[in-house]
């Protein structure tokens, strides 16, 4: 049996659908499953289990996107899994002659699938966005049922956490990193101030003997160089400046990683690196990281979450979150992690 599985296009949702993916391994094991992704997530799925192939999806014009599909009619899938909710995924799997099509009927494409999947409702699932994509699989009937154990992980965390520590020792950051991601792709009403990072990290790096890697998107290299300013041990700007599989690998080797809610706190999380995570404008009941070491760090205020891009007011969610209180939280669960 071949399976073509179209993944998610962001970084964070295709974290979130790693127990749909493991799920769909565990039900079909003989299976040959292809992943079908953007170049920017590809790397995500590499070492996993449930990939025996990687297919690099870069289509843009109508014409690369019938040349996709072309592409794809000779390997004879039998079955597309969408777990990318657009139109254009059914579209290409039609068109590449996949017989069976799964997915939701969303963006107007349920005459284009097989099995098209009625969306949940509010209520009918758990909060957690993990259950969205588990979700579509039981009513596909794969699953016979949610799994009770929602933690998401990557299975290829021990390899990736042996070449990001050749690295670190390479750049003479030592064994003993901690990890910094202030910025976030979504807006700015989901950054805690970078100052607050970097007295935050101080501390920790203090009480560890740590040096400090701070990682961000290549348009972030400036908000990362002001946390990078004010950092008083060894510390080594990454924004701009690694890949994602070399962002996989640097990240694993972390010995704590403090971040926004943003795709590195998914990745991060998933890892199994201990993990902080500061949440304002958004709910960390749906999105937030899950695994006994990850932690969220929020004060209750009226208007969050508000899941703005921008703040319209005080930014009273992010503000009143204090450096001392996140570096206490990545300490306690270092000392917990090490009792284990």
């Amino acid at each position: 049996m071949r399976i073509l599985v179209r993944a998610t296009n962001w970084v964070g949702d295709a974290v979130m659908s790693l127990p749909a993916l493991r799920a769909l391994r565990q039900r079909f094991p003989q299976a040959r499953i292809s992943i079908l992704a953007k170049p920017w997530v590809a790397d995500l799925y590499r070492r996993e289990p449930f990939c025996d192939d990687l297919i690099p999806y870069a289509a843009r014009t109508m014409g690369d996107k019938w040349a996709a599909a072309r592409a794809l009619r000779p390997l004879q899938f039998d079955t597309a899994i969408l777990l990318q909710n657009a139109f254009e995924a059914a579209a290409i799997a039609s068109l590449a002659g996949i017989p069976e099509r799964i997915g939701y009927a969303r963006d107007g494409r349920g005459f284009l699938l097989t099995r098209a999947i009625p969306v949940p409702k509010p209520g009918e699932i758990p909060r957690h966005e993990s259950f969205y994509y588990l979700e579509m699989l039981r009513r596909a009937g794969i699953l016979d049922a949610l799994p009770q154990n929602d933690a998401i992980r990557l299975e290829g965390a021990p390899a990736a956490r042996s070449a990001g520590l050749d690295r670190f020792r390479q750049l003479g950051l030592g064994d003993t990193v901690i990890g910094v991601s202030p910025g976030a792709a979504y807006g700015t009403a989901k950054r805690w101030l970078p100052e607050r990072f970097a007295e935050s990290a101080n501390r920790v790096a203090s009480e560890l003997g740590a040096a400090v890697a701070i990682f961000g998107s290549k348009d972030e290299r400036a908000l990362c160089e002001s946390v990078a300013a004010s950092i008083t041990t060894r510390v080594k700007n990454f924004a701009g400046e690694t890949s994602l599989a070399e962002f996989i690998d640097l990240a694993a080797a972390c010995r704590v990683y403090l971040t926004n809610d943003s795709g590195a706190m998914h990745i991060a999380s998933a890892l199994g690196v201990p993990t902080v995570a500061v949440f304002g404008s958004t709910d960390d009941q749906t999105t937030g990281p899950t695994g006994p070491l990850a932690r969220v760090v929020r004060e209750p205020v009226e208007c969050s979450p508000c899941l703005k891009r921008e703040c319209p007011i005080d930014h009273r969610c992010m503000t009143r979150v204090s450096a001392a209180r996140v570096a206490e939280t990545a300490l306690v669960l270092l000392a917990g992690d090490l009792l284990k």
